[in-house]
């Protein structure tokens, strides 16, 4: 990474906010999975280490411009505080005087946590009135969230543009790894992706057939390349405005992009539903293909055997129902077992490997789906862009 670090920064007496991504799942007042606050307490602990006073401010769910119990900080602030071992202070607001009297208070003992930037209508459209209003106490400013750096936020871009900033460890652990896919893979490199629509990934997969050696084509967007060759898909899930594209892609990759031999079909989405397999060439016009199928998943652990680097993003099937989970969990305990480096790439393969209890086994797990993805692509994200480069003052 070529971006200035937290380490790069003198902190000691500094007031320092800092951008985490806690957008948690909270139920009944708890939060449900802690993995993004485990992820941010490196930084914290740095900081608190050097004598730093911070502050944390982070964005949860989609609150429209103002408060909403629902969305607040608190379940946030019980747990942080529990896995710090240090005392928190929530506060009500993210702006104002109570901002700075609470870091003056906290005198580098503990952390504040500022109330939900979403709170506020100038987060989301970056209003240079409220970026100030949010840097006014603080002398630094540390980005420490890759989930949310594909936005052009207040505090993810606005802040930054006013204040001394650099990286957080976990953001300058995120851009080195997906920077250990993109620029000097080991090779083999092995790509895998899935999910619903191909309309999502083209750019992914264009860019990933740029440095990858192959391509595994999973999830509901197979369905669209197998009717690009002319296959019948029975109800499968297809975009029929992108059977051009499918083409284009497969006569461009060759033998690098690979696609199932067989899926899991099935009447309807249930739980209870009656699932079976079927080779590609043989799906039932009244049945929806679900999953990749058993032959799918061998053929798949043998390139993932292979592999000396894997990117993975996106299930292989509709892995939140057991009848249609099974190529995806195939797929992930192939990742689990490869001596590869891996990558997974945030979204909802991060929560199946979460469910399979795989987390530990993995290289390296990405908190950020949709930003993952977007770097992966070539594009520029905003939160980091912003950031100077260690060179610079």
């Amino acid at each position: 990474m070529n971006k200035r670090s937290v380490m790069d920064l003198d902190v000691r007496g500094k007031k320092v906010l800092v951008r985490v991504d806690f957008n948690v799942p909270v139920k009944d007042g708890d939060v449900t999975d802690d993995t993004r606050i485990r992820r941010a307490l490196p930084t914290i602990r740095y900081l608190l280490k050097g004598g730093a006073r911070p502050a944390l401010i982070s964005h949860l769910g989609r609150p429209k411009g103002e408060p909403d119990s629902k969305y607040a900080m608190d379940p946030t602030a019980r747990r942080l505080e529990e896995l710090l071992g240090a005392p928190v202070e929530k506060l009500d607001t993210a702006v104002g005087p109570e901002v700075e009297e609470a870091l003056n208070e906290s005198n580098g003992e503990g952390v504040v946590l500022l109330e939900n930037s979403r709170f506020y209508p100038g987060e989301t459209k970056n209003d240079p009135e409220f970026s100030e209003q949010l840097a006014a106490p603080f002398d630094l400013y540390v980005d420490d969230a890759f989930g949310a750096a594909h936005r052009a936020h207040a505090t993810t871009v606005g802040v930054a543009e006013l204040l001394p900033a650099a990286a957080g460890l976990l953001m300058q652990e995120e851009l080195d790894n997906l920077d250990k896919v993109l620029l000097d893979p080991e090779r083999p490199f092995v790509a895998i992706l899935g999910g619903a629509k191909v309309s999502d990934k083209v750019a992914v997969i264009e860019s990933l057939l740029e440095v990858a050696d192959t391509l595994l084509i999973g999830g509901a967007m197979c369905f669209t390349f197998f009717k690009a060759q002319g296959y019948e898909v029975g109800k499968s899930l297809v975009e029929d405005d992108y059977l051009e594209e499918a083409k284009r892609l497969m006569a461009e990759a060759g033998e690098r992009l690979v696609l199932p031999v067989d899926v899991v079909v099935a009447g309807e989405i249930e739980e209870n539903a009656e699932a079976r397999g079927t080779g590609v060439e043989e799906i039932p016009s009244d049945m929806t293909g679900l999953d990749v199928g058993p032959e799918t998943v061998e053929k798949f652990r043998g390139y993932i055997t292979e592999a000396r680097t894997i990117f993975w993003n996106g299930p292989m099937g509709v892995f939140e129902i057991d009848a249609f989970a099974k190529g995806t969990e195939g797929v992930a305990r192939a990742v689990a077992e490869s001596e590869a480096i891996s990558i997974v790439g945030g979204g909802d393969s991060v929560a199946a490997v979460r469910k399979l209890g795989l987390e530990d086994e993995m290289g390296f797990i990405s908190t950020g789906g949709g930003a993952s993805l977007e770097y992966v692509e070539g594009k520029e994200l905003p939160g980091v862009a912003v950031l100077p480069n260690k060179e610079e003052d």
